[in-house]
């Protein structure tokens, strides 16, 4: 098919809940992608944080063609070896309190299990969330996002037992969180609400309230794990542990995997029976995911992901910005926001005519998520773009 006859199909074949691009890509490699006619285009949004390990990672296309000559698929009513595996992996990179898994296939069905487990184990009935999050979109983690935008029209299906306070603030936190309080769920940096970073108070508060009034702190690093922000996971940057801890898109290197991490004890509300999936844990996902996760040890990711994101934030820091069309920057890692308010999205038309893919959130940031291998060129590429991008704009 050429791109019109891609077009076409998707336009009479699919649900039209998406808002795409004009282009199709039929392969990648590294940071780069390209479209049906060979165009190379400069990734910076890596599936939405997904390919940590960029595109066709020669551990990530070994591991695909050894498993799926193995055994692809069996279900949980039998001990899967690579499972098994995997969870062990994942209890060694996290402290003590945070040893045991249960895999899902998604980060929204990771978080929908973490709201059940927090009712099993605590009895209680009642959530707090914070406001502009992002946490999926069935039922539960949708009743746990705290933006607008993503719960209207679907009112009737919305869970009552929330409050939302505002994130950043240590008072609401203390407020709201009290004995009916099951979780209080947060993300430790906020993804899809425009890369907003709370303060280490604010963390340590929530550690804090939660010990005090015996709720379970969740924390949503769907986004942020395995190296994003210059940590394995971003809850190490403010010195607290949670009591779950929900996992997703870069643990599958593009393979689709979620995670629910806990203690043993806290596990254990969870009998035969209470929570399930089909395709959850599956031989052929968790073996990638192990193979993500060696990977990203072997070739040293955090630590670059933590360089690298200092010596970007340096070099877009140090742009010209006497019109004031970049209203601020703040990141950790690789994982960078530039708010722009509205020109954001001209920003983004701008950098797709010059073939770099970027992402807009929260209406006027735009988020940079490359891959964790990304190289300085490709760094200074976008630095290039966006002076000349602000030196032009009125």
């Amino acid at each position: 098919m050429n791109f019109e006859q891609v077009k076409k199909t998707t336009e009479s074949f699919l649900f039209q809940n998406y808002s795409r691009e004009e282009i199709c890509f039929q392969r990648g490699h590294r940071e780069f992608l390209y479209d049906l006619d060979g165009n190379e285009f400069l990734d910076l949004v890596a599936g939405i944080a997904v390919n940590a390990l960029g595109y066709c990672h020669p551990a990530i296309v070994d591991e695909v063609c050894l498993q799926a000559k193995k055994l692809v698929h069996v279900s949980n009513l039998y001990h899967v070896m690579e499972q098994a595996e995997l969870a062990e992996m994942l209890s060694s990179m996290t402290p003590s309190s945070l040893n045991v898994s249960l895999f899902v296939n998604s980060g929204t069905e990771a978080n929908e299990a973490a709201l059940k487990l927090a009712v099993k184990h605590t009895g209680r009935s009642r959530f707090v969330a914070a406001k502009n999050s992002f946490h999926g979109r069935t039922v539960g983690s949708l009743s746990a996002t705290g933006q607008l935008k993503y719960r209207s029209g679907f009112e009737p299906l919305i869970i009552p037992g929330f409050d939302f306070v505002e994130y950043d603030n240590c008072e609401h936190l203390k407020t709201a969180v009290n004995s009916e309080t099951a979780a209080l769920v947060l993300e430790p940096i906020q993804g899809e609400g425009g890369i907003v970073i709370p303060s280490l108070e604010f963390m340590k508060t929530a550690r804090d309230v939660c010990d005090e009034r015996g709720a379970l702190l969740i924390l949503d690093e769907v986004q942020t794990a395995f190296g994003r922000t210059g940590k394995m996971f971003a809850f190490e940057h403010y010195g607290i542990v949670p009591d779950v801890m929900t996992l997703a898109k870069a643990l599958g290197g593009g393979f689709p995997i979620g995670a629910l991490m806990t203690s043993s004890d806290i596990s254990k509300a969870f009998s035969p029976g209470s929570h399930g999936s089909t395709f959850g844990g599956n031989p052929f996902v968790c073996a990638i995911a192990k193979s993500v996760l060696s990977t990203i040890v072997a070739e040293g990711l955090v630590a670059r992901s933590a360089e690298m994101g200092r010596m970007w934030m340096s070099q877009l820091l140090s742009i010209p910005n006497e019109n004031g069309a970049v209203r601020g920057i703040r990141g950790k890692g690789l994982m960078i926001g530039i708010e722009m308010g509205d020109e954001a999205k001209r920003l983004q038309k701008y950098a797709f005519q010059n073939r770099v893919l970027v992402n807009v959130c929260a209406g006027g940031v735009v988020r940079l998520l490359p891959p964790l291998i990304i190289g300085q060129s490709s760094m200074k590429r976008f630095s290039d773009l966006l002076t000349l991008f602000v030196s032009t704009s009125s």
